[in-house]
């Protein structure tokens, strides 16, 4: 039988990886280049949120003007608050971004919620009021920020659209049964490739981030629950911890900026669903 990891083991894994990580607001620590989005303007929505506002460091550090988007005031020198489940606040932030910057040229889809509260749960038990909630603001926003951004990513030349999935839209999880937040998770991977295909010809790239679980105030829950702590050694056996905010803004800003990827599909999740 292979030897289990001891905690201690794994704590000398995670800092091991750190080290030749990115380390939290230092100079430098989510270029890829050194400014490689200089001169760009980006709009980054869900920004408040414990990813969102890991992306909005990432992009500014590497140089972009950034509009941070939320429903409550997010973090960042350029902010706009609405409800991007509404077709005229999600063009309202895109025509925020326009007006600030005069052009745009990435879009991060990050706004999303985890309708566990509303009671998501199996399909047998979920609410109406969960399915609709999670589905509006998890999948409904990509939409309609996506089809207000494209026009203006047209008009930059191409661009980038970046959206958040996660690795509940890839896999089913025993340990993570809420299926409203997993429908709407695995349809954003679906309409990202669709949208990669069909904005190919005019340069606009769209790719789409799984993160596994990850450290951020959405996921307390589920990071206090003795019984997912048991198992994350066997969830995510890099480390055996939750993922930081920074893992998964380094693969958004990857995606931001590498000129032949499109209609990837980048799971940030430390072995989760390798098997």
């Amino acid at each position: 039988m292979k030897p289990v990891p001891t905690t201690a083991a794994r704590s000398l894994v995670r800092s091991a990886i750190a080290r030749r990580s990115y380390e939290v607001a230092k100079p430098g620590a989510y270029d890829r280049p050194v400014n490689a989005l200089e001169g760009k303007a980006a709009l980054v929505t869900g920004a408040a949120g414990g990813i969102g506002s890991g992306v909005v460091r990432a992009f500014a550090a590497a140089g972009a003007r950034v509009l941070a988007v939320d429903r409550v005031d997010a973090q960042g020198e350029e902010t706009y608050v609405g409800d991007l489940t509404r077709a005229d606040e999600a063009e309202g932030a895109v025509a925020a971004a326009l007006e600030r910057f005069g052009r745009l040229d990435v879009l991060f889809n990050g706004a999303g919620i985890s309708g566990r509260s509303l009671g998501d749960g199996p399909v047998d038990s979920c609410t109406d009021e969960a399915w609709d909630a999670v589905l509006e603001t998890n999948l409904k926003s990509v939409f309609l920020c996506s089809k207000h951004a494209i026009p203006a990513l047209r008009r930059t030349g191409g661009g980038a659209i970046v959206n958040l999935s996660s690795v509940l839209g890839l896999v089913g999880s025993e340990d993570f049964a809420t299926h409203a937040y997993a429908a709407s998770k695995g349809a954003i991977v679906a309409l990202t490739r669709a949208m990669a295909i069909a904005y190919a010809p005019e340069g606009i790239r769209c790719n789409v981030v799984c993160p596994g679980l990850v450290d951020t105030p959405m996921s307390e829950r589920a990071r206090n629950d003795p019984q997912i702590q048991a198992r994350l050694g066997q969830l995510q056996p890099l480390t055996g911890e939750p993922g930081r905010p920074e893992d998964v803004a380094g693969a958004a800003l990857y995606l931001a900026t590498a000129p032949f990827v499109t209609g990837a599909v980048l799971a940030v999740d430390g072995g989760w669903t390798a098997r």
